[in-house]
């Protein structure tokens, strides 16, 4: 089995959303990742924002990678 760069980014951009997602779905009952919490220590609109732009990215990254897979494809 080939592990190509396709399925790289799309392993780290599911990571990227579940992270952001579960982060902040967590934060709603008062609940941090204990590897993030150095962000909502910061402030608490720079973690929402952070969390936000990991979700976005996430999507961003998958949508880049399937669309410059299907022009290879053609």
């Amino acid at each position: 089995m080939i592990v190509t760069r396709k399925d790289i980014v799309t392993t780290v951009a599911f990571l990227l959303f579940l992270t952001g997602f579960t982060s902040l779905t967590l934060s709603l009952v008062g609940i941090r990742w204990s590897f993030l919490a150095w962000i909502d220590d910061i402030s608490t609109l720079l973690g929402f924002l952070v969390k936000i732009g990991m979700i976005l990215l996430s999507i961003i990254l998958l949508v880049v990678i399937n669309s410059a897979n299907s022009d290879e494809e053609e």
